[in-house]
């Protein structure tokens, strides 16, 4: 199933909670549209983000919002295919 939501502002709790509350599984994808702030400070708090929407089980595709750096500007950031 295709899951989608945005504007999490670097806050985790509501995905979270939805993902345990409907069991979503690693066949589930969750699109979170715009403004998730996990490049937003590029500190700790970018970090731990990324640390919590990582040990959820379903796929995780983030689309840039404007309260995201954009990925040319960020060292660390790596494709995937």
């Amino acid at each position: 199933m295709i899951y989608f939501t945005g504007d999490i502002h670097g806050s985790s709790f509501e995905v979270v909670r939805f993902c345990k509350r409907f069991h979503l599984t690693s066949s589930d994808t969750l699109i979170i549209l715009g403004d998730v702030g996990a490049n937003y400070s590029r500190d700790d708090r970018d970090r731990e983000l990324k640390k919590e929407l990582n040990r959820l089980k379903p796929t995780i595709f983030c689309i840039h919002g404007n309260h995201e750096m954009r990925p040319a500007k960020i060292p660390s950031y790596t494709t995937k295919e």
